[in-house]
């Protein structure tokens, strides 16, 4: 958590997405569409699962699962954001999780990314 606004300005999924966007940043699991719509897709399956499921182990299988089969749905398919779900329900986050970290570090990230 930051002093300053007392909610996380980070997540653990970032750190990997970092390695795809300045590691290999021609992949296209790299590109900015996959980036947020990955992070967006599966943040949002993450709260929805934790809002509906609690953080029970079926909300954690469901939550993942739904997030790889609509990324690949949509074409934003971003292995990091796989992770999204698990974070979002271990953590008990709320919709606000949504725009601060998920929308605002996602789009930090692309900016500061070779593919922006």
């Amino acid at each position: 958590m930051t002093e300053r606004t007392a909610i996380p300005l980070i997540m653990a999924p970032f750190g990997a997405s970092c390695v795809l966007a300045f590691g290999v940043p021609d992949s296209p699991l790299a590109q900015p569409r996959n980036i947020l719509g990955g992070h967006l897709i599966s943040s949002l399956i993450g709260v929805l699962c934790y809002t509906y499921f609690g953080s029970t182990w079926y909300s954690l299988v469901i939550g993942v699962g739904a997030a790889i089969f609509i990324m690949q749905l949509t074409k934003t398919t971003h292995p990091p954001a796989g992770a999204d779900p698990l974070v979002i329900i271990f953590a008990g986050a709320s919709w606000k999780f949504i725009l601060n970290p998920v929308l605002s570090g996602s789009l930090i990230l692309v900016c500061c990314s070779s593919n922006f």
